[in-house]
């Protein structure tokens, strides 16, 4: 936040008393081109600002009542500092050209103009996070002006959110959205909960740091108070044996059984998956190019003789341009279309709780990483930008010289009777 400027006129209301009441305001230059000035009233004042533009015309605008009989409120009576900081918000806005927004500027309308900003950078997830938005910020916070937005209500809506009940998927055009409660005895369910929770309150802040990057807001500092809970994202993460992959496989219907195939072959995403087109593999360096990807930047993966075999079977003799995976009557894969298959295969093959095809992703690097190959082969296998999420994921799954010391060095104690008791295979 910019520091205020002092005027031994305009500090106090006290300074103020003296000056006569005149149409022209009295000024002061803030910055080149950037003035404040207080008119003085019969009874109170009002605060002015005006900004020089580059053809040297002079915009003014009204910024809001003086301090003169009320004590400030920082919305419709601001003191001097107060008038300073919505004074830098039109300086801001006219020199980049941009239309005042008169009236409030609420949460809703910062949130909209944050999703349309990452639409035209062409970003990833907006539309799960707009979805987010939509269920879990915009009731609450919605019609709230931002200039009226509080680091306790900020706070409040948080920790309400941790202890709300779960989003249920529901069919298309369902009346309303189902719920699940969350039993706050169950430290996993609240862990995930507040996980959750500081989730869309990284979608809130983003969206208020951006009104406030365009000048739209005067201050960050309510939300920029607010923290996110501490300790719930823990890594948790769950993986498949072989003998489950090859389960669930066979559970699968065929056109979704090569979809999975390639999920625990090469760690890909559903959605880089339901893109790849023949072109995208190369038979000669056993390869293929997942060029639409989360982190927007394309990237090869390598095919063991498996994964070879498999986009060879599925590319030979079609076009170039034709897509890899396509359903069962010819049309593409859609963006929901895969976990019902999911959860029925999951069932027919006793897998429980159910897979999902992050658990596939999290099958193939947990057995690369159990396998000792080493965590950045894995991260640029999996698109990962560098090491530090493969690490937090992976690295306990991992070879280790520690866990190979212990396990061969530790006496044993003698405190755990034998027993005739024999595992299953799996």
């Amino acid at each position: 936040m910019a520091r205020s400027v002092k005027d031994p006129r305009l500090n106090t209301r006290t300074s103020r008393d003296p000056l006569l009441p005149r149409r022209e305001p009295y000024w002061h230059v803030i910055s080149t081109g950037c003035a404040i000035g207080y008119r003085k009233g019969a009874k109170a004042g009002t605060w002015i600002a005006r900004f020089r533009d580059e053809g040297g015309r002079q915009n003014y605008e009204s910024i809001g009542a003086a301090d003169d009989v009320r004590d400030a409120d920082g919305t419709s009576c601001l003191s001097f500092s107060q008038a300073q900081e919505k004074a830098r918000t039109f300086f801001v806005r006219k020199g980049r050209g941009e239309e005042i927004i008169k009236g409030p500027y609420t949460v809703a309308m910062a949130l909209d103009d944050y999703f349309k900003a990452r639409e035209r950078r062409g970003s990833k997830g907006v539309k799960a996070d707009k979805y987010a938005a939509n269920a879990r910020i915009m009731p609450d916070l919605g019609n709230i002006q931002i200039s009226r937005l509080t680091s306790k209500r900020i706070r409040d809506w948080h920790f309400i959110l941790s202890e709300g009940p779960k989003l249920i998927r529901t069919r298309k055009f369902a009346p309303e959205q189902a719920t699940a409660r969350v039993d706050l005895s169950d430290t996993d369910a609240v862990r995930a909960r507040r996980s959750t929770a500081n989730r869309v309150l990284t979608i809130l802040k983003a969206a208020l740091n951006h009104a406030f990057q365009e000048g739209k807001v005067a201050s960050d500092e309510p939300w920029r108070k607010v923290k996110p809970f501490r300790g719930v994202d823990a890594a948790v993460i769950r993986y498949l044996k072989p003998s489950e992959a090859e389960r669930l496989v066979n559970a699968c219907p065929e056109d979704f059984r090569n979809l999975v195939r390639g999920a625990l072959l090469t760690g890909c995403r559903y959605g880089e998956l339901t893109r790849l087109q023949v072109r995208d593999f190369d038979a000669n360096s056993k390869t293929i190019l997942a060029r639409v990807t989360k982190g927007e930047k394309p990237r090869q993966i390598a095919l063991n003789d498996e994964g070879e075999a498999l986009f060879r079977q599925l590319t030979s003799g079609r076009s170039s341009l034709a897509r890899i995976f396509n359903r069962e009557d010819g049309d593409k894969w859609g963006a929901s279309h895969q976990q019902r298959p999911l959860i029925e295969a999951s069932k027919v093959a006793a897998i429980d709780p159910p897979a999902t095809f992050h658990v596939l992703r999290h099958t193939y690097a947990s057995l690369l990483a159990m396998a000792g190959v080493p965590m950045g082969v894995i991260a640029a296998q999996l698109g990962h930008s560098d090491t530090r999420m493969t690490e937090k994921h992976y690295a306990h799954l991992a070879p280790s010289y520690v866990a190979d010391t212990i396990r061969a060095s530790l006496p044993k104690l003698g405190i755990v009777p034998d027993s005739n008791i024999v595992r299953l295979a799996d």
